[in-house]
């Protein structure tokens, strides 16, 4: 989507401002990557509202609508329960709140692993009702067929290989990928299958990082790293996880914020000074002329 949007973001609301940027687009993203080697690394974080995306938008390349809401936003105990609706619902307002990101949404758990015919109806759906740039989906070399019946109908697919969390029953966990030789195996087919499909960008998460290095190394399309290597061609996180929303998170987490606390002791205030009515003030309280 090349759409060039004007937003105030000094608010929190969409407003019209006078310096429209124009968004990047799929083929910018692909271009970025030349001769196996992506000079600049690709910035990708998680976003599920407009305000999210307006405060990160200046600062990545891709925002990505995760099927993580399930846990970060609805409080469930895994991806799994997510809907479509609920993604398309949350795409269209990181799409409404961001102007220069590549917007990409998470196909959801039984949304298209039946048939090619199902993803297609699903993908269509999230394009058209979101308005994003693409949509994401995990699997390797058993989605291929389903990444090439869909990009060769105009819409653009990230792939997601290594640590799938919509496949965490049969993995039986959440646990590192790629240690034994078997493991090592499939997750560089399933790299090479997806991109062979026509995926623009994979996503690899939580495998041992020699895995990681050799398929930036080999494929012609970006990898983007979670639990990976810093020697992918970009890097993706969980906002809330990075920002320190959370106590417990991934190892592969580096938290760069402490917003969790930052909220208690705001919350705290605010309780501290209603108790003792001292807010509202004069300040916030109107009076007759």
């Amino acid at each position: 989507m090349s759409t060039t949007f004007q937003l105030d973001t000094a608010t929190s609301r969409a407003n019209p401002t006078p310096t429209p940027m124009k968004r990047l687009t799929v083929p910018a993203i692909q271009r970025r990557k030349k001769d196996g080697v992506t000079p600049e690394p690709l910035v990708m974080l998680t976003a599920y509202t407009a305000r999210q995306a307006q405060l990160l938008d200046p600062h990545c390349d891709l925002l990505l609508v995760g099927d993580s809401l399930g846990q970060v936003i609805y409080g469930l105990p895994s991806t799994l329960p997510v809907t479509l609706e609920m993604m398309i619902a949350h795409g269209a307002a990181v799409v409404r709140g961001s102007y220069h990101s590549v917007v990409i949404v998470d196909m959801p758990f039984g949304s298209y692993e039946a048939s090619p015919q199902a993803a297609f109806a699903s993908a269509s759906r999230i394009m058209a009702e979101t308005g994003a740039a693409g949509v994401k989906l995990e699997g390797g070399v058993a989605m291929a067929e389903t990444i090439a019946f869909l990009t060769q109908r105009g819409i653009p697919v990230m792939a997601h290989i290594g640590l799938t969390p919509q496949a965490v029953n049969a993995l039986g966990g959440y646990a590192a990928r790629g240690r034994s030789e078997a493991e090592h195996a499939k997750i560089v087919a399933d790299g090479e299958a997806v991109a062979h499909a026509g995926a623009f960008a994979v996503v690899i998460e939580g495998v041992v990082e020699p895995i990681a290095i050799a398929l930036t190394q080999t494929l012609a399309i970006p990898t983007i790293g979670i639990g990976a290597s810093a020697q992918c061609d970009g890097q993706v996180l969980v906002t809330e996880d990075m920002l320190g929303m959370f106590e417990r998170v991934p190892r592969f987490v580096k938290r760069y914020g402490d917003i969790a606390g930052m909220i208690g002791e705001t919350a705290a205030k605010y309780a501290e000074e209603v108790r003792a009515r001292s807010f509202p003030g004069e300040e916030q309280t109107y009076q007759p002329k």
